[in-house]
């Protein structure tokens, strides 16, 4: 079975009605979510759908440099094939989440290929189910969000944003109890300090987190140090990495408990097992990333989940935009805070083509609104030093 042609579909998606900003400003993905799929096609008449992310439209052009380097190729090679992209890209220098953004799209799409060939499921070639349902957390930004969300049986939670987001996750825990894990996203700006996100980590630690995500950027190394040494809890990040590389300075260092490659721009499946038995070896979990993904990603994240062992929990827009589901031929079986594996061979899902289409790419940058020092949000500074800092941990009992 050879690849006879390569197709990007670039859509824009609307934004989930809440994320972890929604109580203290607005999400980049309120205006510029992006949603890029792949379909490789075969002279055996089969097709296979991948999804990359990393900046969905600068993906797409690199997709569509790479196409012409894979036609005539067997869809079996997938690590030969992997290889060779990851070659045909050097003579660019480090091409990041990019770069491997385009590189995850069609090497999911080799694997469902491979699937719908075999009759199999993409867990099933992974080396089998290790579990049958995949637990999963969604967003809130408050309590009433929290409660409807564990009426609906889900078990996790997560807060995020910066203004105010201990009050926030001390509400949350009040509202939901000890019984509903808790993580909290601090989204590791560049204007997030070392000692800041220690006096945050401090201040949450009563709470018991699952997790503190990104409490620095991922480039400030000593900082991830610093809130590694001034904080008990578990720390979590990796989003925005893109190669084992970047991964492993993280885990050699300890810096990590929980790392969150995201599906779609992480190189692909292939790439994420190997970062699987790399934390399995330092006794590390991992916990794919999904905030901005949209649902063929999902899809390929509950394969790899049901079929590696070392896996905490899978981030879940829920509630989402209402077109996710209209966009894609068939969903995810959710129920009791769980998702069920797709069994049907391949990844189990296909796109929609006229849905996709009736989408067309407007916008693929934006900023979030909320977070900065007051009156300085104008002003967009990439390294600002937080003011009044004392607010970053302030609780609404400490004024009464």
């Amino acid at each position: 079975m050879k690849i006879t042609a390569i197709e990007c579909h670039l859509m824009q998606a609307g934004a989930p009605p809440h994320t972890g900003w929604s109580a203290t400003g607005t999400s980049a993905l309120a205006a510029s979510r992006n949603w890029l799929f792949v379909t490789v096609h075969t002279d055996a008449g089969l097709v296979g759908t991948g999804e990359g992310s990393g900046w969905p439209r600068v993906v797409r052009s690199a997709i569509e440099d790479l196409a012409p380097l894979l036609l005539g190729e067997p869809a079996f090679d997938i690590e030969r094939l992997g290889q060779k992209l990851r070659v045909a890209m050097m003579g660019h220098g480090q091409t990041g989440v990019v770069g491997m953004g385009a590189l995850a799209a069609i090497d999911m799409a080799l694997w469902d290929l491979k699937g719908q060939a075999l009759g199999a499921s993409v867990a099933q070639l992974l080396g089998g189910h290790v579990r049958a349902r995949i637990p999963y957390y969604c967003h809130v930004a408050d309590a009433a969000q929290a409660q409807a969300a564990v009426a609906r049986g889900v078990k996790a939670l997560k807060v995020g944003g910066r203004a105010g987001v201990v009050d926030r996750a001390f509400a949350v825990r009040a509202a939901v109890g000890p019984g509903i894990d808790l993580m909290v996203d601090l989204h590791g700006p560049p204007w997030s300090s070392a000692a800041d996100a220690v006096a945050v980590g401090r201040a949450l630690e009563p709470l018991d987190l699952l997790f503190l995500e990104e409490p620095v950027a991922p480039d400030d190394i000593d900082g991830w140090k610093r809130v590694r040494d001034g904080v008990a809890l578990p720390l979590a990040g990796g989003e925005r990495l893109a190669t084992l590389a970047d991964m492993q300075r993280f885990i050699e260092a300890r810096l990590l408990d929980v790392l969150q490659p995201d599906t779609g721009r992480f190189g692909g499946l292939t790439q994420m097992r190997k970062l699987a038995g790399l934390c399995e070896a330092h006794g590390l979990v991992i916990a794919p990333h999904s905030g901005s993904l949209g649902p063929v990603a999902e899809f390929a994240a509950v394969h790899f989940m049901a079929a590696t062992p070392n896996v905490l929990v899978l981030e879940r827009m829920e509630p989402d935009w209402p077109g996710r589901d209209a966009v894609v031929t068939s969903r995810l079986a959710v129920c009791d805070g769980t998702v069920a594996v797709p069994e049907r061979p391949g990844l189990g899902v296909a796109l929609d083509l006229a849905a996709v289409q009736a989408h067309p790419s407007q916008r693929n940058c934006a900023i979030a609104s909320g977070g900065w020092n007051a009156g300085t949000e104008h002003e967009a500074i990439y390294l600002q030093p937080c003011r009044p800092r004392a607010a970053l941990t302030r609780r609404k009992q400490d004024d009464e």
